[in-house]
C-alpha cells in the first residue's frame, strides 16, 4: 500500500512574496572579520527581526551590530541579557532615540560585503533550487568558498 506524498507548502520551502517577487531571505550572522558563522532561511515577506534569537542563541557577543530593521524592544532586551552592547540605530518613528557608537556601527558593512560576495554565485542570487534544504546547503558551500578565497 502506498502512502500519499506529503504536500509541501511554499512556507515550508521558505518561499514567499516580497517586492522583488517570489523569493527567500537569507539571514546571517558574521564575526568581527566578516566571516560567516550561522545562517537561517525564511520566506521573502518575513520580517528580519524574527530570526534574531535563533541566530544569536549559541553565542556570547561583545556587541551586536545591525540595521534599523532590528530595532525592536524585544531584541534590545535579548542583547542586554547576553551582556552585549546594542549597536542598532533607532527607527524614525521611535519615541526614545537610542545612542549608538557610530565608530562601531561602521563595521556593519562587513555583513553587507559578505552578502555581496555570496550573491556572486548565480545559484544563490536567483534561487534555482526548489527545496529550502538544497538552497541553504549551497549557501553553506558558497560561504565556505568565500572563506577560502
Amino acid at each position: 500500500m502506498r502512502r500519499a506524498k506529503k504536500k509541501t507548502t511554499a512556507e515550508d520551502e521558505a518561499l514567499g512574496r516580497s517586492r522583488g517577487g517570489f523569493s527567500s531571505k537569507i539571514h546571517a550572522i558574521v564575526d568581527a572579520l566578516g566571516n560567516p558563522m550561522r545562517f537561517t532561511l525564511t520566506p521573502g515577506q518575513r520580517s528580519d527581526c524574527t530570526q534574531t534569537e535563533l541566530l544569536l542563541e549559541p553565542y556570547k557577543p561583545a556587541a551586536v551590530i545591525a540595521d534599523k530593521a532590528y530595532d525592536t524592544k524585544d531584541i534590545a532586551l535579548l542583547i542586554e541579557s547576553l551582556g552585549a552592547q546594542t549597536v542598532i540605530p533607532s527607527r524614525r518613528n521611535r519615541l526614545i532615540i537610542r545612542e549608538i557608537d557610530t565608530n562601531l556601527y561602521k563595521d556593519r558593512n562587513k555583513v553587507e560585503r559578505f552578502f555581496n560576495r555570496l550573491k556572486h554565485y548565480r545559484r544563490i542570487a536567483t534561487r534555482y533550487d526548489k527545496t529550502a534544504q538544497n538552497y541553504l546547503s549551497f549557501v553553506y558551500v558558497a560561504s565556505i568558498r568565500v572563506l577560502l578565497l
